[in-house]
Formats: structure tokens, C-alpha cells, sequence
């Protein structure tokens, strides 16, 4: 049976017994029942007396042959059989497959058919599924318990599919008792889902049940009075993939603290594996990547996550990426259609996808035809042919999109004039549609709108020119031949204009990657990147925005600013555009602008070469749209403090060099060097290793293609200089290597200047080095690599995330225990084990408490030791676990004013540092040391008075009592003196009293104490106890 994807099995519940689907057609609401029947299963024999005829497997055979039911009886031959249970009036299936354990009289039905054909579905998953797995056991009693425990778990997976379906809370209160019950885990933790599979435990399979909650997988198994009960946090995974073997047909494989954990035989292994994806993905950007998670509403709160939220929160963003819309976009519908493409005369099939402001269409037959049409543009919606079920969308264009075969088409359309009707207000009146670069036309055409009363004010600030046409305008009246190439090239782009359509809405298909792998022309080229990256929409939705921001945000301070006016000069210095106060005021006003609308981000280097370049082709405000969508949407978390995009696409980049350059993967000892040698490939598209007029090209084919131009192109360098790479014996001199090719690398069809172009400044240099024209070699990439798809490259990201997160954690503790052990006497292992449960007690307040003080304070960005840090209530569990002087009776005070002697910034957290420097006191100090801390906690501002506890508690003080008293505001000793002081001096008020020297005198009377031993009993018991424990 086919087990690929979300496609569904043929009918998977026939793998188990036909009861399940239905007894000969006679039972059709027997699901409901599934429950108890898996129960009966283990348990007990039922049926009674069940005719089965013909042959049967042999003593050494697991699974019995099909064969034809007969309708006499067999005495003394015991059938356990589910039909008789939930069904006792229906027929038996005229096939069956049997278990029978050898030397058993009883046979267990395992799957039911009423046809030779279906029989054999039956017979070939199992064989697929479960007899590959049976070799792994050593007795045939464990082989029978395994296959029950199997089919009971497809009846109740199967079962528990339709109450999912149908909302049955009664079915999903029964698993969140049973996982309750199980793990004991606080009851803010929230069940998503829970699935049947089998956990492996070495070589033996455990056929149990999985549960996903928000922040931990669980799985329990209980058969034949064997426990397994395993449960893992989301954020301790580094690797979570589907893999598959000669046992396992298909599972997923989960990595944890250096543990393999597999679990296979799902029902529906992909959305399994899918919500297993995402919600660890989830718990990584909630308690590592601050930066990103914030801004979440629907994320920051576990308790608002479910399993339709999740699954539909997936779709609407791959949606979204697919179609380069924005961010905000969700996806509302999906209709199976078709989309006739009138220049080629025939219809398309494929998928309209629909959310609130955008109707989209992409292909499924390999045409690679995909249609954007913003609900803004549309002017009317009408039923087409009621005969084909067409739907008729008309746009400003006047080009209209007809699609047919469309289900309930008549109801879309009444729900698209709805839209349409809603969206069609003063503010969306904008002109969208890029007009086409032409000497006729404006170069401002494009600002029309609201847009330009914002800039009215301002037009010696914000510029409305592309900087190209200012510095390299073109000469209609001498055309060399580069330049009469050129306007070959506007010209075939203008033929695809009238034929597929101009502006947002345009047909894209192949013809048009064919053009943009040749490279897009001068004057086109800031146009399509604003169509092809979707910053047009953004563009169009916010007019006036940028106008704003540049208002606002000039004229401010910050470190983000400082980064810039330092990094001004270095955008392509050899760029006349960049010699002047024109290009570095535009590049000064975009990035200072962006910095200011995300702080988060803020500034990071290599945004400004990209923008140089954005700003060379495109408007000031266009340029500032590009880069929101690069930085935002096209290349996520690229630009952040740790950089963690782009280490994620150079685990994705290696984990391609593996697959595709497997005898470079085996030259190169250290894979680590791909990632060195190509962060500045990915951080600025290959323009800071290119000659600008080179890695133009490349960023045309990256805002049509996305990453994955990016990747295909990295690939493509490597296996052309394969030969040279597999001679080096170092790093360096494959380095060397690379660094000339791209020095070769031309563009002899740039039409930009000698004087401009980086490549012909290098030709009489590297004569020795043959050349290599861009196009040839980004058409090339595409022929070797294309085949690399687009839902490929996001999984692969989303796999290599968690392992770039885990390794970005395994270097701050690194840091922090190298740093900490300079100042502590505990072994390396003690410290390690310190720095963990410190962490997981870190962890332990942010997944139940959205507003955690500890979780709203963490930053990645902050140095090692204070990413991680916990409040009192925290320290005083680990205060209890840990502290040797924690079987005191008022231990909850102790560990109060220690907390407190800590915080010295008085913000209710403390760090490991602080952490492991006091336990350190407690266990390795000297007796002076424990006599001094124990001293410091009953004085100010360690010391408060804890009153107001309830006599029930004795001692201990509850959450809210202990969290309001490590907070109290109290003076120091410096101030208590100085305060006592200032009333009984004469002088007071004539000057300050010097507090070193009562300070002096204090030490002084302790010396003398601790020379004189005998004073120690007259101490109160339980300190003495504190610093001796038993």
C-alpha cells in the first residue's frame, strides 16, 4: 500500500479487519466501537466458534494465507475475530488474512476483503509494514503480542481519525486523562494530538501510543506487564527526520541529547511527522530565538495551540512563501480547477488558492504556470459556464482569468464579490501594475497615489530615480552591439508582456525563468524585482509609509545608526553612484529607515552592500520595499544578531554538496569549510564575491527563484572547479582556488561601462585563468540542479534548524563553563550537571508561563552568562535540591536571602555564575567563607523580614510570598549606618560619615570571634547545622 505523503492508503482501514470499514457493507457505524474492541483484543478470545476454511500459514509462517470462508463448522477450532464483536449478525468476508502463534489452535483475524484483489492490498502492506519487522524477535509469543498490539492500534488510530473528524470531545477526554494519568505533567501542558505507532527499544518494537503536547513527545506502552514510558522536551532535540531501512519501511527518527529515538508503523506518518516538525520548530523560536517569536500573538500563548491551528497555520505559510505575499496573508480556501492559459490554447490544471486579499493559482501538471491576482485589481467577478463550472475574474488590466471545473463555484463567487466589495475603499486605489520602462513614459508613474502627498515635503530627501539612470543614462543614438543586445532582450520581454500579461497579475511560466536565467535588461530590471520578490504588494498597501519612516528616523541615535555611517563608504566604493553624496544619502535614508521599522534586526552587516546594489536599479522607496521582502520574508532570520538563517542554509547547503558532490564530501575532511568559505555566498547573493556586473544576474534569478537559485548556483561552482578543489591539500588553498574563479567570472553582455565593471578591470590580470560568462554558468546550474524543488529546500531548512539552533547552544555553554570554572572549585562533569538543571529549570517557567519575567528577559543576543537566568521562586527549587544546607527549618528564608545577596541588580534574576559561585561557597568553601556568606545573609540587603506567613506552612512560604519578598526594596548596610549616623553625630549634616571605617571596626570584632571557637555553641542551632551538614 502506498505510504507516500498525505495521499491516503487504499482505504487504509482494510489493512485491518474489514470491520473496521464496514462487515461485508452491512456495519457502517462500527467505528465508533473501535475502542473497546482493541481492549478485547489483548484480553481475551471473543466469537466463540468462527468458520474458516482452506489453507492456513505453516508452522514457521506468521501471517496466514487468504482463503474462501465456508459456512459449516469446525469444532475445537478457536477464531478470535472482531466481526463478532461488533457485529454479530454480519457475514464474514469471503477473504481473510489469519495469525496463528505455531502449536495454537487460535487464529486472529488480521484483515478482511471481499475480492482477490483487495486481499492482496492487505497482504502487501503487511508485508511492507510488519513482517520485516517480525525477524527482530526471539520468540513467537512476543511476534503474536506485537501483531495484536499492531492492528489494535490501527483500529483505534482509525477510529480516532473519525471522531477527529467529527469533534468528538468525549473520545479526546479520554486521551488527555490517559496522558495525565501516565506522565504527570502540570496541567497547563496541552495535549495537540496523540497517535498508535511502535517505539524502538534497541531491536524490539513497543506498540504503544504517542502524545504531542506543546512542549514535550511522550510515548507509553504497556504490554504483556512491561512499562516504557519515555518523555522528551522539544527543546533538547537536535535532529527530527523520516528515515526508512531494511526493518523499517518507513519512521521518524528523533535525536536528543545524543539518544536515537525511532518510531515507525504510523497510520499517517506525514502528518505525523508534520506536527512533529512544527511544533518543535515552535519550541525552539518560543525559548532560543526571542527575536523572531516575539511578535507572534497566536504562538506566544501554548494554551491556544491545537492541531487544526497548527496544520492550518502551515498551509497559510507555505502559502505565503510559495506566492511571495505577505507574511499576514492566511489561506481561507483551496478549489481543484482549471485555468485556461490563452496564449497557449489549452487549460491548465492545478490548485486556486484564496485568502483575504489575494486570489492565487498554481499548476500541478508540470507546466510550471502560476497566476498572483490581488483582490484590489479585480473589477468583477461572474459565473463563466454553468455547464463546466466556471468562475470568470476580470482585473484593471483588462485581462480576465477564467477558471473552470470549480466546485461550488457559484457560492466562490458570491463569496469573491463579497471580498472584492470589502476591499475597494480609498486607501487600496493604488496603481500597482509596474509600468513598463519606456522613454514616453514618467519616470514617476509609479508613485501615483496617496503615496504622493507624503512625499510632496519631501523631495530633496527621498529620491525618485533608480541611480543607474542617473549615473549610466542610456544613448538611444550610439548602440554598440552589447547595447543592441540589450534591447533584443527588452524586446523579447515585451513580446511576453502582451502575451502573458503586464504587472502583478501577469501569466508566469517557464518562458519567463528562460528569460530571467539570460538575465533581465537595465531598464527592466528594478521592475521585476519588485514583481517577482512581492514587495509590490507591500509597496501598495502602505503608501506613503516610507515617506514616513525616512521623517521619523533621521536624525536618530543608535548602535544601529553608528553601524551604518561606518559601513556607508564600504558599499561599493569602486561604484561612481557611491563616490557621491546622492547614493550615500539614499543608502544612509533606506537602511536607517529599515532599522528604525525593525529594531529587532535593526542593522547587520552586508545589508548595505545588498541595498547598494537595490538602490542602483530601483527607486529609493522600492529599494526599501526589496529589502523588507528579502530580510523578512526571502531569506528569514538572516540578518538577525546570530545569523541564524544563514547557518541554517549552509547545513542545508552541505547536507546538498553530500547528495549531489559525494566525492568532494569524502576529499574534504571537515565539511565545515563549505560553511566558512560561503556565509558571504548567501549574506549578500554572491555580490561581494562577483563583479557587480556578474552578480546582477544573480540576483535576478534569486527574487523569481528564491534560495534555491542561491544553492543551485553554490553547487554549480563547486563542481566546476572540482578538479582543482580534490588537489588541495588545505583549506587555504582551496580558498585561493575559488577566489580566482570568481575573478574570471564576465559578463560580456553587460552593457554598463569599462570604467564601472568589475570584471574587464581584472582581464589583463588573470589572462592565465580562462573566463566564465555568468549565463552560462547560471543556465548551467539550472540543467545540473534544477530538479531541486522548492518544498524540498523547506524541509531541508526546517530539519537543519534544530540542529543550528542545538549547536549555537552547545557553544554558549561551552563559553559559559569555560568561564565559570575559573572561579569555582567544582569538577568539570559537576559543572556541567549544574549548568543543565540550571537551564532546565530555566525552561520549566517558560512553558507554562507566557508572561515569565525569565522568558521576557531572555535574549540571545546578550553575552553568554546572561541568556540564561532564573528568579527566586526557581532558585529556591534548585536551592532545595542542591544546597547542602537545605534541612533547616526556616530553609525557605535561607533560600530568600540568598537569592537576594545575589540579585545585585535588583531585578529579580540571577545567572549561572552567580548560581555556581554561592553552591560553591556551600560545598568546597572554607569555614571562614561559610561563616562570612552566613554572616551577609542576615544583613541588609540580603536580610528582610519575612512575617505575614500562615502557622499551617511553618516555615515555607508560598510562590507570591516568596516572589514579594525578593523584591522588597532594602537599604544597604552602607545606608543603615549612614543613616544611624547622621542621628547621633553632632556634626550631622556637615558632611559624610566615613563608613569604611565603621566597616573596618566590624571586621575587626569578627576576627577576634573567629579566633575564639568557644563563642560558636551561644550560636543559633540551625546555622550551626547550616555549616556543618551531616
Amino acid at each position: 500500500m502506498p505510504m507516500n505523503g498525505f495521499s491516503s492508503l487504499p482505504t487504509l482501514e482494510q489493512c485491518v479487519p474489514e470491520e473496521l470499514h464496514t462487515m461485508g457493507g452491512t456495519h457502517a457505524g462500527a467505528v465508533h466501537d473501535l475502542q473497546p474492541v482493541g481492549r478485547a483484543l489483548v484480553g481475551e478470545v471473543n466469537g466463540g466458534l468462527s468458520p474458516v476454511g482452506g489453507t492456513r500459514a505453516g508452522a514457521g509462517e506468521e501471517c496466514a494465507k487468504f482463503s474462501p470462508g465456508k459456512e459449516e463448522q469446525k469444532k475445537g477450532l478457536l477464531v478470535g475475530t472482531l466481526d463478532a464483536v461488533l457485529d454479530s449478525t454480519s457475514k464474514v468476508a469471503p477473504f481473510r488474512i489469519l495469525h496463528q502463534t505455531p502449536d495454537s489452535q487460535v487464529y486472529w483475524s488480521i484483515a478482511c476483503g471481499s475480492s482477490r484483489e483487495e486481499i492482496n492490498e492487505h497482504w502487501d502492506w503487511l508485508e511492507q509494514n510488519v513482517m520485516k519487522t517480525l525477524s527482530v524477535f526471539d520468540s513467537n509469543e512476543d511476534i503474536t503480542s506485537f501483531v495484536q498490539g499492531k492492528i489494535r492500534g490501527l483500529i483505534a488510530e482509525e477510529g480516532k481519525g473519525s471522531f477527529v473528524k467529527e469533534e468528538d470531545p468525549e473520545k479526546f477526554r479520554e486521551g488527555l486523562m490517559k496522558f495525565e494519568r501516565c506522565f504527570g505533567l502540570p496541567e497547563q501542558e496541552k495535549l495537540v494530538t496523540y497517535y498508535s505507532c511502535s517505539y524502538w527499544k534497541g531491536r524490539v518494537p513497543c506498540q504503544g501510543w504517542l502524545y504531542l503536547s506543546t512542549n514535550f513527545l511522550s510515548f507509553y506502552s504497556f504490554l504483556l506487564g512491561a512499562e516504557v514510558k519515555l518523555i522528551i522536551s522539544w527543546d533538547e532535540i537536535s535532529k527530527l527526520e523520516k528515515t526508512s531501512n531494511v526493518i523499517l519501511t518507513e519512521s521518524i527518527h528523533v535525536c536528543s541529547r545524543g539518544e536515537d529515538h525511532y518510531f515507525s508503523m504510523f497510520l499517517h506518518i506525514s502528518e505525523t511527522f508534520l506536527l512533529m516538525e512544527q511544533l518543535a520548530n515552535y519550541a525552539v523560536r518560543r525559548l532560543f530565538d526571542k527575536e523572531t517569536f516575539e511578535n507572534d500573538l497566536v504562538l506566544r500563548d501554548p494554551l491556544q495551540i491545537t492541531k487544526r491551528g497548527l496544520e492550518s497555520r502551515a498551509h497559510s505559510e507555505q502559502f505565503s512563501a510559495f506566492f511571495r505575499l505577505p507574511k499576514e496573508e492566511t489561506l481561507k480556501e483551496v478549489h481543484e480547477c482549471f485555468l485556461w492559459v490563452p496564449f497557449s490554447h489549452y487549460s491548465t490544471h492545478g490548485k486556486m488558492c484564496i485568502s483575504e486579499n489575494y486570489i492565487c493559482f498554481a499548476s500541478q501538471d508540470g507546466s510550471l504556470c502560476s497566476v498572483i491576482i490581488p483582490l484590489r485589481e479585480v473589477t468583477g467577478v461572474d459565473k463563466a459556464d454553468a455547464a463546466n463550472r466556471g468562475v470568470s475574474i476580470s482585473t484593471k488590466g483588462k485581462t480576465a482569468f477564467r477558471f473552470t471545473e470549480v466546485r461550488d463555484f457559484e457560492q466562490l463567487v458570491g463569496r469573491l464579490r463579497m471580498k472584492c466589495s470589502a476591499t475597494s475603499s480609498p486607501q487600496h486605489v493604488v496603481n500597482t501594475e509596474v509600468a513598463a520602462s519606456s522613454a514616453s513614459e514618467s519616470p514617476k508613474d509609479f508613485d501615483v497615489g496617496p503615496s504622493k502627498m507624503g512625499q510632496k515635503d519631501n523631495s530633496k530627501t527621498v529620491g525618485t530615480e533608480a541611480l543607474m539612470t542617473v549615473y549610466h543614462p542610456q544613448d538611444a543614438e550610439n548602440l554598440n552591439s552589447k547595447m543592441l543586445k540589450e534591447k533584443m532582450k527588452e524586446q523579447s520581454w515585451n513580446i511576453l508582456f502582451v502575451e502573458r500579461g503586464h504587472g502583478v497579475s501577469m501569466f508566469r511560466t517557464k518562458k519567463a525563468r528562460d528569460l530571467v536565467v539570460r538575465g533581465i535588461p537595465e531598464a527592466l530590471r528594478g521592475e521585476l524585482w519588485l514583481l517577482f520578490s512581492g514587495a509590490v504588494n507591500d509597496m501598495a498597501s502602505n503608501p506613503g509609509y516610507y515617506t514616513e519612516l525616512v521623517e521619523k528616523s533621521l536624525g536618530t541615535c543608535t548602535l544601529a545608526t553608528d553601524e551604518i555611517e561606518r559601513d556607508l563608504r564600504r558599499s561599493l566604493p569602486e561604484h561612481p553612484a557611491f563616490q557621491s553624496d546622492t547614493g550615500i544619502s539614499a543608502l544612509r535614508r533606506v537602511l536607517t529607515a529599515y532599522a528604525y521599522r525593525n529594531p529587532q534586526i535593526g542593522y547587520c552587516q552586508a545589508m548595505n552592500i545588498l541595498t547598494s546594489v537595490l538602490l542602483l536599479y530601483a527607486k529609493e522607496e522600492e529599494a526599501f520595499w526589496l529589502l523588507v521582502a528579502v530580510c523578512e520574508r526571502m531569506l528569514p532570520d538572516y540578518f538577525n544578531r546570530r545569523i541564524i538563517g544563514a547557518l541554517v542554509d549552509q547545513a542545508v547547503f552541505e547536507e546538498l554538496i553530500r547528495v549531489h558532490l559525494p566525492q568532494l564530501t569524502d576529499h574534504m575532511m571537515d565539511m565545515t569549510f563549505f560553511s566558512s568559505v560561503s556565509l558571504s555566498w548567501f549574506l549578500t547573493l554572491f555580490i561581494s564575491v562577483l563583479p557587480i556586473e556578474s552578480a546582477v544576474n544573480v540576483v535576478d534569478c534569486f527574487f523569481y527563484d528564491g534560495i534555491k537559485a542561491i544553492l543551485q548556483l553554490g553547487l554549480a561552482v563547486l563542481e566546476y572547479n572540482m578538479e582543482k578543489l580534490l588537489m588541495c591539500k588545505d583549506d587555504a588553498e582551496a580558498v585561493t582556488v575559488l577566489n580566482r574563479f570568481f575573478d574570471s567570472v564576465t559578463n560580456k553582455d553587460s552593457p554598463l561601462p569599462p570604467a564601472v565593471q568589475q570584471g574587464s578591470n581584472l582581464s589583463d590580470t588573470k589572462s592565465d585563468h580562462p573566463k566564465v560568462d555568468i549565463t552560462d554558468l547560471i543556465r548551467e546550474s539550472n540543467e545540473r540542479y534544477g530538479d531541486i524543488r522548492y518544498e524540498d529546500v523547506e524541509s531541508l531548512r526546517c530539519r537543519n534548524r534544530l540542529y543550528v539552533i542545538q549547536a549555537l547552544e552547545a557553544t554558549t555553554k561551552k563559553n559559559v563553563l569555560r568561564v565559570v570554572s575559573q572561579d569555582v572549585k567544582f569538577s568539570p562533569s559537576d559543572l556541567e550537571e549544574l549548568y543543565e538543571l540550571f537551564k532546565r529549570e530555566h525552561f520549566l517557567s517558560c512553558y507554562w508561563n507566557v508572561n515569565s519575567p525569565v522568558l521576557q528577559h531572555h535574549d540571545a543576543s546578550l553575552p553568554y552568562l546572561e541568556q540564561y537566568r532564573i528568579d527566586c521562586q526557581q532558585f529556591r527549587v534548585l536551592c532545595h535540591l542542591l544546597s547542602p544546607w537545605s534541612q533547616c527549618a526556616n530553609r525557605d528564608s535561607l533560600a530568600l536571602w540568598t537569592f537576594r545577596l545575589m540579585d545585585e541588580s535588583s531585578d529579580g534574576l540571577i545567572n549561572f555564575k552567580q548560581f555556581a559561585c554561592i553552591l560553591d561557597i556551600m560545598y568546597n568553601g572554607s569555614f571562614t567563607d561559610k561563616l562570612k556568606l552566613l554572616f551577609k545573609l542576615h544583613i541588609p540587603p540580603a536580610f528582610t523580614e519575612v512575617e505575614s506567613l500562615s502557622p499551617s506552612k511553618g516555615g515555607d512560604l508560598s510562590k507570591e510570598e516568596l516572589i514579594h519578598f525578593s523584591q522588597l526594596s532594602v537599604s544597604s548596610i552602607e545606608d543603615t549606618l549612614e543613616s544611624d549616623s547622621l542621628k547621633s553625630s553632632p556634626e550631622k549634616g556637615k558632611g559624610k560619615v566615613d563608613i569604611q571605617a565603621y566597616l573596618k571596626q566590624w571586621q575587626d570584632e569578627l576576627l577576634k570571634k573567629e579566633e575564639n571557637i568557644k563563642d560558636l555553641p551561644r550560636m543559633n542551632q540551625y546555622i550551626c547545622r547550616l555549616i556543618q551538614p551531616e
